[in-house]
Order: C-alpha cells, then structure tokens, then sequence
C-alpha cells in the first residue's frame, strides 16, 4: 500500500503542476500537502488503523485535483480522477468507492457518516487553526471572486469570515478538543462582533 500512496502523491503533485490554474491561490498543491499532514496527524490521535489511514492519505492527495478542471462541483472532477488513477492501479472497488465517499464528504456543508470521512473533513479545514490564515483568507477571497463572481467590500468578508467560523464545526474529538480551541484563536483574533 505505501507503494500507491507514493505513486499518488507523485501523480498528484504532477498532475496539479500541469493543469491547475496559475489564478487558483487557496486551492493550491500547497493546500493539499496540508491536508495531506493535517490527515496524518488526526489520525494518529484517532488511533487510525494502517489500512484506514492509508485509505485517507490517498482521499486527501485526491480530494482537490478537480479543481483543475472546474471550479463549482469540482469534488465530482476529483471524484473521477481518483477512480480512474485507482482502477488503473488495480486497486479493489471497495478500496476505490470507500476514497470516493471520502471525497464526497468534504462538499460543503460537511457531511461526513463515518471516522475516515471525518477525519478527512476536519483536515480541509486545518487551514482555520493555522496562524497564518489571514494569508489563507486572502488567497480564498480572490477565488471566490474570480471563480464564483462573489465581490465582498472589506466588512462584508469578515463578516462572512466571522459566521462561517462560528457555524463551522470540527467532527473528530480531536478536532473538537483540540483544533477547536487554535480556531478560536484566529476567530477572536478577526475582532468578530458577536
């Protein structure tokens, strides 16, 4: 199994390089190599069998190729690289559709049913814990208005901002012990009126 985790992520890094688009600043390869850590480390403190965390180490390389072909539903895109790569791989279909259901639950608004799909969750939205997210919320704010034509004066996004981190909830009980408390953080760090 290491081997295809190895083989994906040399597929996804590559893959990334060459069709992403130079105008996608959040969504980058850097992003995924994030998630790509985040998965790594909530599973650990999930007690993650091996064969579960290999399942989302390769869910999380996958999860974002889409954006390289669409930017709205581009978890479908991801969805269909994922197969293919694994079909080609000789991978088992349960193995393939578990990775695929694993894409799926990170569809906003979250709806993960099960440990990995969680895990997989709380580590796209690692970024909210990160001191570095207003760099973060910069890149996704120019996103959304290239791709999406959402135009947000300053205090309109941080009103966004602010209501989005309020509703956001981690699914993991790492996530919630623990990455909970770094979103805080950058959430009264953002100055929100309650």
């Amino acid at each position: 199994m290491n081997n295809l985790i190895e083989a994906v992520s040399n597929y996804v890094k590559l893959f990334l390089e060459e069709n992403l688009s130079d105008q996608i600043k959040f969504h980058t390869i850097e992003h995924t190599k994030m998630v790509v850590n985040a998965v790594k480390a909530i599973g650990i403190h999930e007690n993650l069998p091996v064969h579960e965390m290999e399942t989302v180490i390769i869910s999380a390389w996958f999860h974002d190729c889409g954006y390289a072909k669409t930017y709205i539903r581009h978890e479908d895109e991801s969805k269909k690289i994922a197969k293919s790569f694994l079909g080609k791989f000789g991978c088992e279909s349960y193995f393939i559709d578990t990775v695929l259901k694993c894409i799926d639950a990170t569809k906003y608004p979250q709806n993960p049913l099960c440990l990995v799909e969680k895990i997989l969750c709380d580590a796209d939205m690692y970024h909210l814990t990160s001191p570095n997210y207003p760099k973060y919320e910069k890149a996704l704010r120019q996103e959304f208005e290239k791709y999406l034509g959402l135009i947000y004066n300053d205090e309109n996004w941080k009103i966004k901002n602010c209501n989005f981190f309020r509703e956001h909830v981690y699914h993991t009980e790492y996530g919630q012990k623990v990455l909970s408390r770094f979103k805080e953080v950058n959430l009264k760090l953002m100055n929100c009126q309650k």
